[in-house]
């Protein structure tokens, strides 16, 4: 039977694929720490807990297309309160960041469209714009340059006549990168002159360290009808399991035309958008003493990462992970080594290799990404696990 070229030419996460490798270790008796996934062992606010106990309608219906109107008005408290002045009319609720990335891409392109992304870039951005019938043009970064990609030159350079939107992560997943305003202003001014888009990736929004202010691209008034933000409260509140993000934008054109997609796909689950409402109405405070959190496991893991001979990674000033390169062939051979035949005192780790995070050819087969979202000493043996691993490898 015939498949589609489309779902042939896209790839297995790089971030789950090995999953059962890892479940195969524990069931040999091996204790493993999940670094791959951004998984936050933080615990879900039980407001969202409450919320759902109480639900005491007699019939789960569906809900309407656009989401829950508790949500979407939550939603708009939750902008105002970070400064920008989005209506319920500028908000779709998705089935997390993930279709609203999904959504965006069948939205905005026709085959062999361009999008432009920093890489390393979110792995499912590729899947997505694949998917779409579009190319993927990366600008290209590197630890030993700050991965930096905020300027006119790197940007500019990758343009043509085929470009549609300029995709941002910021804070950035994988690397940490945080754009300062004058970087953002930058891609801004360079959205403008080119006509493009700009996807606004912020579902790590309030997770800056070290004195960095938390900042959007919502905030640029002459912008917004190509501003389009993605949000979603799996990270920002612990709650991946509820599976509820957004899109917000003042231009009602591409809104009204993502509606069709929303409609198509019926609705978002009910109670976990109650659930998710009863969350954006938490006081801000809520985020102070996991911000601090995060920022000691990344304390900890960059000073543990220190002590591997011949690593290179930029420490990361946001969200919560880091990109490593390693002194070895090959990532992906590296962890099966380490699931299948190595452990230290019947422990061992998980990551996610990282190649495929670029697009590319040939580049960050020695990367990993590593998620600093368990509690310090674990991060601390993990890292340490993949030190004496190294030496185990590359020894054999």
């Amino acid at each position: 039977m015939k498949l589609s070229k489309k779902i042939q030419a896209m790839e297995l996460s790089p971030i789950r694929k090995f999953v059962p490798y890892a479940d195969a270790a524990v069931a040999a008796g091996k204790k493993v720490y999940r670094l791959n996934l951004g998984q936050p062992d933080i615990k879900t606010p039980k407001a969202f807990f409450d919320t759902v106990k109480n639900f005491d309608q007699e019939v789960l219906a569906y809900a309407n297309s656009q989401g829950e109107a508790s949500l979407l008005e939550a939603l708009v408290g939750y902008y105002k309160r970070i400064g920008l002045d989005f209506e319920k009319k500028d908000l779709l609720i998705t089935n997390g960041g993930s279709e609203a990335i999904n959504m965006l891409m069948t939205a905005i392109l026709d085959n062999d469209d361009e999008v432009i992304m920093a890489e390393p870039f979110y792995t499912n951005y590729k899947t997505f714009v694949g998917q779409a019938g579009g190319k993927m043009v990366a600008i290209p970064t590197t630890a030993d340059d700050g991965y930096q990609y905020a300027v006119r030159e790197k940007i500019e350079g990758v343009i043509t006549d085929k470009t549609r939107a300029i995709c941002i992560i910021n804070p950035g997943n994988p690397t940490g990168k945080v754009l300062t305003h004058d970087e953002m202003k930058l891609i801004v001014d360079i959205a403008l002159e080119h006509d493009l888009y700009i996807i606004a990736d912020e579902v790590y929004r309030e997770f800056t360290y070290d004195g960095k202010e938390m900042a959007t691209f919502g905030s640029f008034k002459e912008a917004e009808q190509n501003v389009i933000i993605v949000d979603s409260v799996s990270k920002r509140f612990s709650a991946c399991g509820a599976r509820i993000g957004s899109i917000a934008s003042k231009n009602q054109e591409l809104m009204g035309n993502l509606m069709k997609l929303c409609q198509a796909r019926l609705c978002c689950p009910t109670l976990d958008m109650l659930g998710a409402a009863a969350l954006y109405n938490l006081d801000p405070s809520y985020f102070d003493d996991i911000k601090k959190e995060y920022e000691y496991r990344r304390n900890v893991s960059v000073e543990a990462l220190k002590e591997i001979e011949g690593i290179k990674f930029g420490v990361p000033e946001g969200a919560f992970y880091i990109t490593c390169q390693l002194p070895i062939d090959n990532a992906e051979k590296f962890l099966m080594f380490l699931l299948q035949e190595f452990d230290v005192n019947g422990e061992t780790v998980m990551f996610a290799p990282a190649g495929g995070f670029f697009s590319t050819p040939g580049v960050g087969q020695s990367d990993i990404r590593i998620a600093y979202v368990l509690k310090a000493e674990d991060m601390r043996a993990g890292i340490n696990i993949i030190k004496e691993g190294i030496k185990a490898y590359n020894a054999r």
